[in-house]
């Protein structure tokens, strides 16, 4: 007797935790758009505006770097070959090896912690890496203070890699259906602010130390000391927030199984979407316990089926192909900086001889630069101003057209958008490139809108796009894998194609063209997901299974 009252029990309970999962989840998913929603873009944003901040800013301080370790090396050995492409490269690869590492790790245990238990970790890594990058120093013996650097930012890259699914997947989780490609192409976007604010500060920073500079070039050390470890401005505010962001009522339900707290949640959320403060604190609260059994069937399990697989196999294929060609072509801006007549003054020889009668000249190089009156402050400033230029033309633009469009287009039509421009771009390019290297307008015209068709496509869809197709219990592991998968491309990309640019740069644009055509067509291996629910994408609702977890055990 006791058996069939709880088999009826069981018939009972199942269908009324499904039905109060569906109703918690019907709320968020037609929440409107609030004050929580814009908390959690800003939040998850705040890693990715130090992501691009410190790449900017790292690229104009590295050259100063060695300016202020020998004047005479750096003007003998780096501005004759001004991209220096193979310390440049170490430097960026050591990040983005970080970032692999960071991507997986983190994917893997967000899904297995929980996304409230390691949000805020990578954040905190990443600010003590950009402290640490800023008071940078060579050994007495043995390491140079670009092998300290290549150190820290590789540890830089492993919060950087860490925060791209953490804050993917909870702007998604706590998104409404309208507005979720907008919130996550928004939070990717802050890429641009932190483009823009890195050159402000580093451009800033040269202006005041002007002076200084003039007197004494060894003051460069100050400037690119000051631009690094500004960005670690940002994170402090934010690191707060990130650690008491609730967990999110999809992961409560689907992996932990606790409907009623779940349901708690949603119903904070919506309280808070009404108050008119994005710094609004959620509060403590007991974590969730397992009320229900829930589906957790093998990671190799759920991918074994084709439906599953292909659709990791398009994200994680597309961001690979996407990231070879933009980090490689990101190698190579002193070719338009040539262009533009923004690559500093020009240099006739490799000494920098001050008089040593007048110590206010030894920021000044008369042996070294065309211009008598040149200075290193004069190469250092109109460089900083020449890549603002740049990430202006086209860059900064591309992210935010995204978050305008990303819901009246769709994410499938933006990614076949971008990976067909660029690779029509990148064909012209490397077919007339004779000839339109020659000439500012053409070259710059079609930089500009590759630029910007990078960034309004696949380099935003790549970000989005992992967020939304994998289910629960698989989504931050699933968007990890997509994200590394990226950055085994931009390691390719930096180190095995880039550095051959000036030398072979048509082949290198043929091949980055064809990666490009083949993103178009891993493409079509991705369903469109605009207007449609998590649990609708996934195919995944019934999720509770036909037991009741019994808490007297």
């Amino acid at each position: 007797m006791t058996d069939v009252k709880a088999a009826a029990d069981v018939e009972i309970g199942v269908p009324a935790v499904q039905e109060k999962r569906a109703k918690a989840f019907a709320h968020l998913d037609e929440a409107k758009l609030g004050w929580f929603h814009l908390r959690a873009v800003l939040v998850s944003g705040v890693g990715f505006f130090t992501d691009a901040y410190d790449i900017f800013v790292i690229s104009q301080c590295l050259p100063i770097m060695v300016c202020s370790s020998s004047v005479t090396y750096f003007l003998t050995n780096w501005v004759n070959n001004d991209n220096n492409v193979h310390i440049d490269a170490l430097l960026k690869a050591s990040t983005n090896w970080g970032n692999f590492i960071g991507q997986l790790g983190f994917g893997y245990l967000g899904d297995k912690l929980g996304r409230k238990k390691m949000y805020g970790v990578e954040l905190i890594i990443m600010m003590i890496c950009t402290v640490g990058s800023a008071v940078s120093a060579p050994a007495a013996r043995g390491f140079s203070i670009l092998v300290i650097l290549c150190i820290w930012r590789f540890f830089l890259g492993i919060g950087i890699g860490g925060d791209y699914p953490m804050s993917a997947v909870i702007t998604s989780e706590f998104a409404n259906v309208r507005y979720r490609g907008m919130m996550l192409a928004a939070v990717f976007a802050m890429q641009g602010i932190g483009i823009l604010i890195g050159g402000v500060v580093f451009v800033t920073t040269l202006t005041y130390m002007k002076s200084y500079i003039l007197a004494d070039y060894l003051n460069l050390d100050y400037v690119w000391r000051i631009a690094l470890g500004a960005g670690v401005i940002p994170a402090l505010i934010a690191v707060y927030f990130r650690l008491t962001i609730p967990e999110t009522p999809r992961y409560t339900v689907d992996v932990v199984g606790d409907t009623d707290k779940a349901a708690r949640d949603v119903e904070k959320v919506l309280a808070l979407n009404e108050v008119r403060d994005v710094s609004s604190n959620w509060g403590s609260e007991k974590p969730a316990t397992a009320k229900v059994a829930v589906k957790s069937d093998d990671f190799g399990v759920y991918f074994s089926q084709w439906r599953n697989l292909k659709i990791l196999l398009g994200t994680a294929y597309c961001w690979f192909a996407l990231d070879i060609a933009w980090y490689g072509l990101s190698l190579n801006q002193s070719t338009i900086l040539n262009l533009i007549n923004y690559n500093g003054p020009a240099k006739i020889s490799g000494y920098c001889v001050p008089n040593p009668n007048d110590p206010t000249s030894k920021g000044f190089c008369p042996s070294a630069f065309s211009d008598p009156n040149a200075t290193m402050f004069d190469y250092f400033y109109q460089k900083a101003i020449g890549n603002i230029i740049i990430a202006l033309a086209g860059t900064v633009p591309g992210y935010w057209v995204t978050v305008a469009l990303i819901e009246t287009l769709g994410r499938k039509p933006i990614q076949l958008l971008g990976f067909l421009v660029i690779t029509v771009i990148l064909l012209v390019l490397a077919i007339g490139w004779s000839t339109i290297s020659t000439q500012v307008g053409t070259f710059m015209a079609l930089f500009t809108i590759a630029q910007f068709f990078f960034n309004f496509g696949p380099n935003s869809t790549t970000f989005v796009y992992p967020g939304e197709v994998f289910p629960t219990r698989w989504r931050s592991t699933g968007h990890g894998i997509s994200a590394a998968a990226g950055k085994v491309g931009a390691i390719l990309g930096i180190q095995a194609v880039g550095p051959y640019f000036s030398a072979n740069a048509q082949t290198v644009l043929y091949v980055f063209a064809v990666v490009m055509a083949t993103g178009f067509v891993a493409t079509f291996l991705l369903p469109e997901t605009k207007g449609k629910t998590l649990e609708e994408l996934s195919q995944e609702d019934g999720v509770i299974l036909d037991e009741v977890v019994d808490e007297s055990k």
